[in-house]
């Protein structure tokens, strides 16, 4: 099936576009009270550029989104080895993740897609055959995108599925430091030097990972040890209890100028927030390269590494057969 893009929304409403390449969120288009449009997720120029360019644009990722340590993990007394990509470890599935895969369409109207896709038995490394999906629908009255993501595998297997755009909320390229964001989560994983969590979670009280309440992106950057070794934030938060069951938002971002704010849901645990540390090392839509932290990618997720650690396994990140993957994420965008 070759790649194509398919467009959701309504006249005069929030638009969405959607390639089967990667299950790609391709464009994000917000309509403004003064009846501007608004593009709130950096993009490349063209399809192509997708397939060509670093840093996992608006994808689907997985099997296992974030990092697995060692790219490795045991599972029931047995040892499974990956494919690595980055240094030692695997990033998002591997060098051959489903961000680099076509997906099938299922289904579509003017509101939803769905896509689906077949991931064969040690792929990748990992156990058993799994069929994955991923619906998107807009909701034109609340002015949201919901993402359903869905798993069955024929033998147990660590899946999660999470979707990567970054955004921005000013409408162009320009560093989102000065975007202010609102994280609902009291504790977070400090990592190794090589972005494996150490197995600890750690209060945020008075460190740069303190976003209980709303702050500028900018004034917590590059603060300690642990914004030095993911050159700015590229940290799992643990979501507070509230906002890890889609009761409250699990985060709140707004643009510099204030006029638009997104609001994240969700029922995964955890929420991976990267302030666009590499993003320089690609092309925007008019082919220049991005000023670096143009984006913010905030990624519901199970824990990163959470296949080696027992107690992390038990959020349901570990697939079985007859016990599918169901997690969803829903944005909600204010245009004020």
């Amino acid at each position: 099936m070759k790649a194509e893009v398919y467009r959701l929304g309504t006249a005069g409403g929030l638009q969405i576009a959607v390639s089967n390449y990667g299950a790609r969120w391709l464009s994000c288009l917000v309509p403004m009270p003064d009846r501007s449009v608004r593009e709130a997720i950096l993009g490349h120029a063209t399809l192509a550029d997708h397939a060509r360019e670093p840093g996992f644009f608006g994808a689907v990722v997985g099997r296992y989104a974030n990092r697995i340590g060692g790219a490795a993990f045991t599972l029931d007394g047995q040892q499974h080895r990956l494919v690595a990509n980055e240094g030692a470890n695997q990033l998002h599935g591997g060098p051959e993740g489903f961000d680099r895969r076509t997906w099938d369409l299922v289904d579509q109207g003017p509101l939803h897609l769905r896509l689906a896709l077949h991931s064969p038995d040690g792929d990748q490394g990992y156990p058993g055959a799994a069929g994955v999906d991923v619906e998107y629908r807009i909701d034109p009255v609340r002015k949201a995108v919901t993402l359903r993501f869905g798993a069955c595998t024929t033998a147990p297997c660590p899946i999660s599925l999470t979707s990567h755009p970054y955004f921005n909320l000013d409408g162009g390229t320009a560093p989102v430091l000065a975007h202010r964001l609102h994280v609902a989560a009291s504790r977070m994983l400090p990592v190794r030097p090589d972005m494996i969590p150490t197995g600890k979670v750690a209060s945020v009280d008075a460190t740069p990972f303190d976003l209980r309440q709303a702050r500028r992106i900018g004034d917590g950057l590059g603060q300690g040890e642990q914004q030095r070794f993911g050159h700015g934030y590229d940290h799992c938060f643990v979501l507070d209890a509230a906002a890890a069951c889609g009761e409250l938002a699990a985060a709140e971002l707004t643009s510099t100028d204030e006029r638009l704010a997104m609001r994240l849901f969700t029922d995964y645990p955890g929420l991976q927030v990267c302030s666009g540390n590499f993003v320089q090392n690609s092309r925007g839509r008019d082919g220049r390269a991005f000023k670096r932290h143009a984006g913010i990618a905030l990624e519901p997720q199970f824990f990163p590494d959470a296949p080696n650690h027992q107690a992390w396994r038990e959020q349901g990140c570990i697939v079985r057969p007859g016990q599918p993957l169901s997690r969803w994420m829903r944005l909600e965008f204010d245009a004020r």
